[in-house]
């Protein structure tokens, strides 16, 4: 261990272009190159080489066991206080997201299933009225409807808080789709809500209206289901590469 780097010196080591890939946890630094994980100084498509991985290690399925089969070859030095974060209530926030690191990641996961189910459940019920005249199926499809008012919004809430938190709200291809369909969405949910408490009859009712509200109310599933796929990318990356090692 000879290396006592800094942030702006560890970008160097990004494992591109014939550069070695060095990773930091816990303010160890520790050499990856020779990883097939690391090919390219990126690791599943998301974790880059040359940074300071602490925070990532506190929510990853494994701990720093995984680092220490690789060589040491320095440490970080800290950053100096004066240009630390000076914000009371992020440095509140890091107090407990240490203490229990499951939040870093787990908030949005446990309630961005309701509102894709909502919207899915809304749209296959009213599939079903239509087909069927039953009024039954369009009050289920309607109080889905009202599930979703309140359950797309958390969801997008604790998606934004999530993307802060562990990608610093850095420009992402996904997040940035993700974001404009949901805005979308949890305005239509509002609308088709509203327009349905004002209007109950709407959906069988053959008017222009009726024939809007339906196509949105169809609409929906499809919209959650890309969004829902646009999050699962951040979980788990596409990676067409074969390394296992």
């Amino acid at each position: 261990m000879d290396k006592d780097l800094d942030a702006s010196s560890l970008s160097s080591f990004d494992g591109k272009d014939g550069r070695p890939a060095y990773v930091c946890a816990c303010g160890r630094i520790v050499d990856v190159s020779g990883s097939r994980l690391w090919m390219g100084g990126m690791h599943m498509r998301r974790h880059a080489a040359g940074k300071d991985l602490t925070l990532d290690l506190n929510a990853a399925p494994h701990g720093m066991e995984v680092l220490d089969r690789y060589p040491l070859v320095g440490t970080l030095r800290p950053m100096p206080a004066a240009v630390r974060p000076p914000s009371v209530l992020w440095a509140l926030l890091a107090r407990l997201l240490a203490r229990w690191p499951l939040l870093r990641r787990h908030p949005h996961p446990a309630t961005v299933h309701f509102p894709i189910v909502f919207c899915v459940c809304a749209s296959f019920f009213s599939v079903l009225s239509a087909l069927t005249g039953s009024r039954s199926f369009d009050e289920t499809a309607y109080y889905c409807l009202i599930g979703a008012v309140f359950f797309v919004p958390l969801g997008i809430i604790t998606g934004l808080a999530t993307w802060r938190i562990n990608y610093l709200a850095r420009p992402m291809r996904p997040v940035s789709i993700k974001k404009h369909l949901s805005c979308a969405t949890v305005v239509v949910v509002a609308f088709l809500a509203a327009l349905r408490t004002a209007v109950p009859g709407l959906p069988a009712a053959m008017t222009a209206l009726g024939f809007v509200y339906l196509a949105l109310v169809f609409a929906l599933a499809p919209a959650v289901l890309i969004i829902a796929y646009y999050g699962g990318l951040l979980t788990f990356p596409v990676d067409t590469g074969k390394a296992t090692s």
